[in-house]
Order: C-alpha cells, then sequence, then structure tokens
C-alpha cells in the first residue's frame, strides 16, 4: 500500500477532539475509566460483536450509533464487561450517558458506552459517577492505556493527511489480547479525525474495511459479548464533507484501510501470551472471500499455532487446515512457503532443510504465503502463536 500521501507521526489528537482517564477502582490499580470527547457533534459509524449474547454497552450504542449517525463523546472501562447483567446493566449505561451528558452539556443521545472485562458482573456504579466527575477534557493519552485488560502494551497510530491543501489527522487506538476470534473479538478499536466525512459514507467506509481487516484476525477462536469499533469524523480540519465521489475519497480511504490493519496487526501481535505474530497471505483463490478464509482458517488453527511456537516446520499442519476450509483447491496446485523458504510445491514437500524453516520460526513475525492456482483472488489474515502463557492466564482470568 502507498502510504506516500501521509505521514505517520507520534500520537496526538485531532482537532477539536479531548480526552482523559483515571483509576476509578474498578481495577487494583491501573487506569480503567476514560472517555474521548469532540468539542462538536461528530458523524460516528459503528461495528459490532455478532455474539448472539451482546453487551448492554454494545448493544445500547449500536442502536445510538445506527439511529443518529452522530457521537460527541464515547466513555469507555475495563475491569467489568457489563454483560449477562440484565436490565441492571442496561440501566447502568443510561446512568453512565446521563452522568457523561450533564458534566459536558450535551445530550445523552451523543454519548456512546464501551466496556471491557469481566463478564456477568456488575457494574460497581458508585465507583463509575466518581470516576467520570473526576474526567476533564484534556490532550493526554491515558484512554489508551485505560482500555487494556490483558493486554500487554498500548495499541495506537496517528496519521497526518492532507485533503484541499488543509492538514487533517486520524488517531485510532485499540486494545485487544484474548477471546480474539472476530467478527470482532474481545476488542475495542476507535479511531477519530478532524477530517469532514459524510455519516453514510463513514458507516460503509468502516463496514468494507472491517472485512478484511479486523474481521480476519483471530487469536483463540473465541468471539466476545463487548466487541465495538467506532469512528468519530467532526470536520475540524476545514475542507469540504467527503463522500464516496469526492476526488478525495480514494485518499481517505487508503488512508483508513492502513489505519485499521495496522491496528488489527497489533491487536494480533499482542495476543494473550503471544510471542510471534502471523501472516497468512493467500493468493490465487477462486474468489476473495474463498481467500479471506482460507487464510483465516490457517491462522486459526491451533495446530499450526502450536508448531510455531515450537518451530517445528511440520508444513502439513497448514495444509490440513487449508483443506478443512472447504473453498475451491486442486491439492496437486498448491505450494506453501514459510518466511519466503518453498516447503510445499505442487501438493507435495518441497526440497527444503527442516532446520533452516526452523530457525526461521524463531523469528517474532512469521509469514506464510500459499498459492493455490485456481483463481486471481488474494487475501490476508493475522494470528499469533499458541502458547503455555495463554493457557496459564486464561486458567484464572476471573481468580
Amino acid at each position: 500500500m502507498n502510504k506516500t500521501k501521509w505521514q505517520e507521526q507520534a500520537f496526538c489528537w485531532p482537532k477539536g477532539y479531548s480526552s482523559d482517564a483515571v483509576h476509578a477502582g474498578l481495577r487494583y490499580s491501573k487506569l480503567d475509566l476514560g472517555w474521548v470527547v469532540s468539542d462538536v457533534v461528530a458523524n460516528a459509524a459503528g461495528v459490532y460483536t455478532t455474539n448472539k449474547i451482546c453487551a448492554a454497552p454494545t448493544s445500547i450504542t449500536k442502536n445510538l450509533v445506527k439511529k443518529t449517525q452522530q457521537l460527541q463523546a464515547i466513555v469507555m472501562n475495563s475491569g467489568f464487561a457489563n454483560a449477562c447483567t440484565g436490565e441492571q446493566g442496561v440501566k447502568d449505561v443510561l446512568l453512565e450517558q446521563q452522568w457523561v451528558s450533564e458534566k459536558l452539556g450535551i445530550s445523552a443521545d451523543l454519548v456512546g458506552v464501551a466496556s471491557t472485562g469481566l463478564i456477568g458482573t456488575a457494574l460497581p456504579m458508585d465507583k463509575m459517577r466518581q470516576g467520570i466527575t473526576k474526567l476533564e477534557k484534556t490532550q493526554n493519552d491515558l484512554i489508551t492505556q485505560a482500555i487494556l485488560t490483558t493486554d500487554t502494551k498500548t495499541k495506537t497510530l496517528c496519521l497526518r493527511i492532507e485533503i484541499e491543501g488543509k492538514p487533517c489527522t486520524i488517531t485510532g487506538f485499540a486494545k485487544g489480547s484474548g477471546m480474539i476470534h472476530p467478527n470482532m473479538a474481545t476488542m475495542l478499536a476507535f479511531v477519530v479525525t478532524d477530517c469532514a466525512i459524510e455519516a453514510n459514507t463513514l458507516q460503509s467506509l468502516l463496514s468494507e474495511l472491517t472485512e478484511q481487516t479486523f474481521n480476519q484476525i483471530t487469536v483463540d477462536g473465541d468471539t466476545s459479548t463487548n466487541d465495538m469499533v467506532l469512528l468519530m469524523a467532526n470536520g475540524k480540519a476545514g475542507h469540504q464533507q467527503i463522500n464516496e465521489q469526492s476526488t478525495d475519497y480514494p485518499l481517505i480511504k487508503q488512508a483508513y484501510q492502513f489505519m485499521l490493519t495496522e491496528l488489527a496487526k497489533m491487536i494480533a501481535q499482542d495476543g494473550e501470551g503471544a510471542t510471534k505474530l502471523i501472516e497468512v497471505n493467500v493468493q490465487g483463490a477462486k474468489t476473495i472471500e474463498e481467500a479471506r478464509i482460507a487464510a483465516k482458517s490457517i491462522v486459526g488453527s491451533s495446530l499450526v499455532k502450536s508448531a510455531i511456537f515450537g518451530a517445528d516446520p511440520n508444513w502439513g499442519r497448514i495444509v490440513s487446515a487449508l483443506g478443512a476450509s472447504q473453498i475451491h483447491l486442486d491439492p496437486a496446485t498448491v505450494s506453501v512457503n514459510i518466511n519466503q523458504i518453498s516447503v510445499v510445491k505442487k501438493g507435495q514437500a518441497a526440497n527444503f532443510d527442516p532446520n533452516e524453516v526452523s530457525e526461521a520460526l524463531k523469528s517474532a513475525v512469521i509469514f506464510i504465503d500459499v498459492f493455490l492456482q485456481v483463481g486471481n483472488a488474494q487475501g490476508q489474515a493475522w494470528g499469533c502463536d499458541l502458547t503455555y502463557e495463554y493457557v496459564n492466564i486464561n486458567a484464572s482470568y476471573a481468580t
């Protein structure tokens, strides 16, 4: 992807945005509650979990954004997911919206809510209220820490582009470490910009790009109750509003594709207990959908992930996962490379040195390239290795 039309830069907020986070006591000692606020009402778009058990904040925010296509603030917390909490969970979300709206002097219908953490426990609302009263409109980046759970690091990206000669900023941050198997996964992602983008265009853009970015990552095959990606565009950069017919739309789309891809890869790389990022590239598939299915089947295979953790050059795990994906393929035309080393050629073992492949599998990033030769479509997926530490983390998550 051509990055010459935008620049990556140190984390900063676009024009008209502020943020803050505090330790509200939802967790032992970490930042756990915060917000992002726009000075003006922003066009908004969202995509959400496909899990039929959907947490109250996710469900309410989904319905809100679908109805209004606008937001001015998003309040978010870690520690408690507010999922499977019944009518009390719904009431608590409405209270959060009310408290934020009163503090900012805006309508409660402009407040999105996001939560992540332990399922099945009600939010400690006294602590939530006290925490919200402490939030300020600052330029700090503490919110990128406050949404983390078992993550080991923040996941942020800031891009600078130019529209009609005017500088614009697109800033994104995310969390996600376990229960990552989108459509989507225990992941939250937020991207805010001062670009002026028409609301329907923003939603269409996000829906399309989610399919090839966040929906192509997997850590453990489990889909969460709280997944959410929200976009806000407040237009403070001062250019004409962009729609799909605008001259600058391709640039906007490319920048967002890069943003969402990089955030998705950061989530995959920081999977619980992970030591390696795995990128699977499938070429020569019959359709784009089948290419993506194949790539995700490989990167989601526990056997493939375990082999990569152990640097075991067992390419049979890869072709087995590929065959199980049920896509169109001819076994006699399948070829596979691992970190550019040919291990399968036309359905049979290539002439390779197992020690060389094993050494390549010790790299921090593993590239698996699959050549199907039954069509012209291609697709990607990202994941991580499966380690002893993953089991250790999840064997005692609630205790």
